[in-house]
């Protein structure tokens, strides 16, 4: 392949290999997000036959914290040094920490090897949407970006009916296994076909303080975000420090990068007005997306009362709405001129529109009425995934690709986890205010207070049929009225929940809608038809490098 050793161009590869390339991408970045949701529906087993439930949510925050931490890392030494290399080097970490989550025997193993994993797949979602860059000028990359987030979204259909189809069937351990065979398969594709892009410049100091620097911040915060207000208390010593200690490392990561050589994230890249406005459009977006979607699950389950199983069939509507909201608008994006001002506006108003109407939900909301919702809502976030990488990448020199493509990945990571943990925290305070004064008194002499307590930081009764058999044996006690004080504690749960949930979703609304006021401010440019290389200079080196060479 002589391609392989120098930056190429999409005319210049083999048609062959462009197609197995993108098949090798593709598959990658199903495995990558499939993994996110997948694990989800088997959690229950998981900690039962472990024994870890005091330490669960561990699983999930090891996995995210890695993989966020090392995306913009990866993306600058892509830039250096090419996309294979590292792109397979993730595969196989990737590939190995399935096959070792799913050899753990205890806790403490499966939370090392999901970190594991969570580093391979950062690697992969570094590099996925950059290889896009690599593949395809700015003109015709929003028809893929949007075959690639809709493949993120078909693994979010997927996941959890696929979850739970191996936990029923086999073990939750080849939730793990069957990444592996699927792995080794990309690495091989990768192997053969895919082509080795790098930088003319081959002479590269490695800013490993940096590395440390934004490690040291980034994981902090994010143990934070994921672990108050259920590990420990939004109060606590242990908040108060992760959280100072983030801010402290953040200053010296700062300072750290405005004299490095050639900065993991080259601060001069925020000085780009496009680039610090998609990634401000992003991180909202992704505040309000994961901050309030996560919840819609609990909307289904605790408000209108339907089981996990038929709630998962009522979330498929809306990952299909994102689906074909990513397909269509990559494909205006490439055929109609790249008008990215105008579908950024009309994603981010329709996104906006179904939390508004999402905010008016509740106990007697239609199940036909709440699908098309979500839709909605769906559909407008699909219309704005494929848009702000490939306006970033239009934007900077080639040599910036990838600091470029993973700085908006690692941004939707941070939004939705800060996102996540106010909208929890809001969530919960409403609900127990809302339940504490709708009770009645002949309700508060029945349940003891602990419990009442209880149900107001986890309403478990309105989604655990086990709770709900428990309850109703606690009112049988009373006597003929106590069904009736039964069926009344339960709607007071339900609108307790229905009312906090009803905050989060309009508060995503206002998001949303800030992230759309920081949209209107982006400039539009036209869209290369020539990869940057070709009408960009490759060198772009600090000026202190380039009187050192």
């Amino acid at each position: 392949m002589q391609a392989q050793n120098q930056i190429v161009g999409m005319r210049s590869l083999p048609r062959k290999q462009i197609v197995f390339t993108m098949a090798g991408v593709m598959m990658a970045m199903f495995l990558s997000s499939l993994d996110q949701t997948i694990v989800g529906t088997a959690m229950p087993k998981i900690i039962g036959d472990l024994n870890g439930f005091t330490h669960y949510t561990w699983v999930t925050t090891a996995y995210i914290v890695t993989s966020a931490v090392v995306m913009p890392i990866v993306g600058k030494l892509t830039d250096m040094h090419g996309r294979k290399p590292y792109y397979i080097g993730g595969l196989i970490i990737f590939t190995l920490g399935s096959l070792l989550s799913g050899l753990s025997q205890n806790l403490t193993e499966l939370i090392f090897f999901r970190g594991l994993q969570g580093i391979g797949a950062g690697v992969i979602m570094a590099n996925t949407f950059t290889v896009i860059g690599d593949l395809f000028p700015p003109a015709e990359r929003g028809k893929y970006q949007g075959l690639i987030s809709g493949v993120f979204g078909l693994s979010a259909i997927l996941g959890p009916t696929l979850g739970g189809l191996i936990t029923d069937n086999l073990t939750w351990h080849w939730i793990f296994f069957v990444n592996v065979p699927l792995g080794l398969l990309v690495i091989t594709l990768f192997m053969f076909y895919f082509p080795h892009f790098r930088n003319s410049v081959t002479e590269h100091k490695i800013d490993f303080g940096g590395m440390a620097l934004l490690s040291f911040t980034v994981v902090p915060l994010l143990l934070a975000l994921s672990l108050g207000g259920t590990e420990w208390a939004w109060n606590s010593f242990q908040s108060f420090g992760l959280f100072g200690l983030a801010a402290i490392m953040a200053f010296a990561f700062l300072h750290w990068e405005s004299r490095a050589l050639e900065p993991i994230i080259p601060l001069s890249l925020f000085k780009n007005r496009i680039v610090a406005i998609s990634q401000i459009v992003v991180f909202f977006t992704a505040f309000g997306m994961f901050g309030s979607i996560i919840f819609i699950p609990l909307f289904f389950q605790g408000v209108l009362g339907v089981s996990a199983t038929i709630s998962g069939g009522f979330l498929v509507p809306m990952m299909m709405g994102q689906v074909t909201g990513s397909f269509t608008s990559g494909q205006l994006l490439s055929r109609a001129g790249g008008r990215y001002r105008l579908q950024g506006a009309v994603g981010l108003v329709i996104m906006a529109i179904g939390l508004l109407l999402a905010s008016n939900m509740g106990p007697s909301t239609a199940y036909g009425s709440a699908v098309a919702t979500i839709i909605v809502i769906g559909f407008g976030l699909g219309i704005t995934m494929p848009l702000y990488t490939i306006i970033s990448q239009n934007a900077v020199p080639y040599t910036m690709l990838g600091v470029v493509s993973s700085s908006i990945p690692f941004a939707r990571s941070i939004g939705g986890a800060v996102g996540l943990a106010i909208f929890g925290s809001l969530l919960n305070g409403r609900f127990a205010s809302e339940l504490a004064s709708s009770l009645p008194e002949a309700i508060k002499n029945v349940v003891p207070a602990s419990q009442l307590s209880a149900l107001a930081q986890n309403p478990q009764a309105l989604v655990s049929p086990e709770a709900q058999i428990q309850l109703q044996e606690q009112f049988a006690h009373v006597g003929p009225a106590g069904p009736g004080l039964y069926n009344q504690l339960i709607v007071g749960l339900k609108n307790a929940l229905s009312s906090g949930l009803n905050e989060v979703f309009l508060i995503g609304f206002f998001i949303v809608m800030t992230a759309l006021v920081a949209h209107l401010f982006i400039k539009e440019i036209p869209l290369r038809k020539a990869h940057g290389h070709d009408t960009i200079p490759v060198k772009a080196l600090p000026k202190q490098l380039e009187r050192k060479k």
